[in-house]
């Protein structure tokens, strides 16, 4: 019976949170702008963001440029799921919504104390 080697199917599922000890931890950042798009919106006086999605939304552009340019813009432009508000937060800000206003819990009862002497 063989032993060793490769298994296929064996070892951490992908995606799961398991990292070998001493291995690096890299982040994930925004997609760095190639130079040539910083610097045509530089000639243009337009933010690279702008000028993205002004080729973008051009008709008369060559069609894999404004492919080019829609894949580059769509980090600043859309988010992450993870970066929104979950259900219970949603829910939590619903529910303080609706107990202002007319619905507010009122005042409490003015407490006077009358002292005998």
């Amino acid at each position: 019976m063989p032993r060793g080697g490769y298994r296929p199917g064996s070892g951490p599922m992908k995606g799961a949170k398991y990292r070998p000890r001493g291995s690096k931890v890299t982040v994930k950042k925004k997609a760095d702008l190639p130079d040539d798009i910083i610097k045509n919106a530089a000639i243009e006086n337009l933010t690279p963001l702008e000028y993205m999605l002004k080729i973008m939304n051009d008709p008369q552009e060559d069609k894999d440029m404004r492919a080019r340019m829609a894949q580059a813009a769509a980090p600043y432009i859309h988010p992450k799921a993870g970066e929104s508000k979950g259900k219970k937060d949603e829910k939590a800000e619903r529910a303080k919504d609706a107990g202002s206003g007319k619905f507010a819990a009122g005042k409490p009862p003015v407490l006077k104390v009358v002292g005998n002497k």
